[in-house]
């Protein structure tokens, strides 16, 4: 296997650059694992392809606005911190943009406290020590941390944020889930279609392309999870009454394996808290999702090596060149993809 089999060519025009609104009238593209056959519908449809048993599994990650900017001390030169993961109240592990960010290097956030680089880690990865803890300087001055391949500014920073989200942690947000609106759970709910909600806190390299020839050697980075006792046991009731598990996402996919792999006999899943290091290719065997609501990813990502480990590669990449010819939209603000 090799990072070049996940590659494919996307004009540029294709990659969205704001949502569309209502956020459910996104286009779906409905793919059968079993047959390879193709669908096409809109996101608010998406009912019609749901059973009365289902369960959905949303990530209620929030995104927080985790773009800083800060002047070196004393030399005053500007710096870019993005904020990737909390290490304790006031210690975060960050990425950096600026020269000069080594161990002891001071820092002066714009109209905000004091920070130093405490710790060098790969590439522009650094742990940095702020003066006090940060969630109401960020809350005032931060800046929502948008995908590099968007280019607009976005009007509503809430639109990267989907409508269930609870948790503030993410760098990123779990985009498959930017389609739901209130009233389009509502109906499901209706229908009989169960909501179960786990966390992971996205970290960048939701972005980063596997640089390494062969994705085995490629290292995945770990992102914190959760699965409450609560919702593990609704999601085990409804696959013992047959219904089927449907991630939301590729963070609810790597969630619901990561629970997979402590789960009893007879449970698909078990509670679980901490971090994952689960990196799914083709070749991985499936233990808990039966269905995925998906965007369309970058190549050579981890994304759609995750995706085409339960769709197929093959059956994948004809996937995408379907979309591709049908004018569907890409990426973080694109359209959807079931596949069942």
């Amino acid at each position: 296997m090799q990072t070049a089999d996940f590659d494919y060519r996307l004009p540029v025009e294709r990659i969205a650059q704001t949502p569309v609104e209502p956020r459910d009238a996104s286009r779906l593209l409905v793919l059968e694992r079993e047959s390879g056959a193709l669908s096409q519908g809109y996101f608010y449809q998406l009912g019609q392809y749901l059973r009365p048993g289902d369960i959905l599994v949303m990530n209620e990650t929030r995104v927080i606005p985790a773009r800083l900017y800060a002047r070196k001390l004393p030399s005053g030169g500007r710096v870019e911190l993005l904020l990737l993961r909390r290490l304790d109240p006031a210690r975060w592990e960050a990425l950096v943009g600026g020269k000069g960010l080594n161990p002891g290097r001071r820092l002066l956030l714009e109209d905000g406290p004091q920070a130093e680089v405490t710790e060098l880690l790969d590439g522009p990865r650094r742990v940095i020590q702020f003066a006090e803890p940060l969630e109401a300087y960020l809350q005032s001055k931060g800046h929502t941390p948008l995908p590099p391949y968007i280019h607009t500014p976005l009007a509503d920073p809430q639109r990267y944020q989907t409508v269930y989200a609870r948790q503030p942690g993410s760098a990123a947000a779990p985009t498959a889930g930017l389609h739901f609106t209130p009233e389009l759970i509502q109906r499901l709910e209706r229908q009989g279609v169960q909501i179960a909600r786990l966390t992971l806190h996205v970290g960048l390299d939701t972005f980063a392309p596997v640089t390494e020839a062969e994705p085995e050697t490629h290292k995945i980075h770990t992102e914190w999870c959760q699965v409450t006792p609560e919702a593990a046991q609704a999601i085990n009731q409804a696959r013992r009454a047959g219904g089927r598990i449907v991630a939301v996402g590729t963070t609810s996919v790597r969630t619901l394996e990561s629970a997979a792999r402590l789960a009893r006999p007879g449970d698909a899943i078990r509670e679980f808290s901490g971090h994952t290091d689960l990196f799914i290719l083709p070749g991985y065997a499936f233990r808990a999702v039966d269905a995925l609501i998906t965007n369309f990813h970058l190549p050579r990502s981890t994304l759609i090596m995750l995706v085409s480990a339960f769709a197929g590669r093959e059956r994948t990449l004809a996937a995408y060149q379907y979309a591709i010819q049908h004018n569907y939209r890409f990426y973080s603000f694109g359209d959807a993809m079931l596949i069942l």
